[in-house]
C-alpha cells in the first residue's frame, strides 16, 4: 500500500485523536524550566523592590509586565511545540496503520496458502 493510500485512510477521528494528544503534551511542554526561571526572577525583583521601600505604583506594574511575559513565553512555546507534537503523532498514526495493513496481508497470504 504506497504511502498517499495510508494518508487517505487517516479517518477525521483519527486526526482528532491526533490533535487531542498533541495539544495536551502542548499543555505540558508549554511551562518548562526556562518560563519557571523567568516567573521566578519577577518574583525575586519584587520582593527586592518592596524590601527597598519602591511604592507599590512601581511594582505592581513591573510584576503584571513580569507576569504578561511569562505567559507570553509559555503560549509561544506552546503553540511551537505543538505543531511538532501534532506532526508526530500523525506520523505513529500513520505507522500503526501501516502495520495494520502489512499484518492484515500476512494473515490473508497465510490463510492462502493454508487452502491450497
Amino acid at each position: 500500500m504506497s504511502e498517499a493510500e495510508v494518508t487517505k485512510q487517516v479517518s477525521p477521528e483519527m486526526e482528532r485523536t491526533a490533535m487531542q494528544r498533541a495539544r495536551d503534551r502542548a499543555k505540558t511542554a508549554r511551562w518548562d524550566l526556562d518560563v519557571a526561571v523567568f516567573l521566578f526572577a519577577v518574583l525575586a525583583n519584587v520582593i527586592i523592590l518592596s524590601f527597598q521601600g519602591i511604592g507599590v505604583e512601581v511594582i505592581a506594574p513591573a510584576a503584571i509586565f513580569g507576569l504578561a511575559m511569562g505567559w507570553l513565553m509559555g503560549w509561544k512555546k506552546g503553540e511551537q511545540v505543538y505543531a511538532r507534537f501534532y506532526d508526530e503523532e500523525l506520523s505513529r498514526l500513520e505507522q500503526e496503520l501501516k502495520k495494520e495493513t502489512t499484518d492484515e496481508k500476512v494473515r490473508k497470504a497465510l490463510r492462502e496458502w493454508e487452502q491450497q
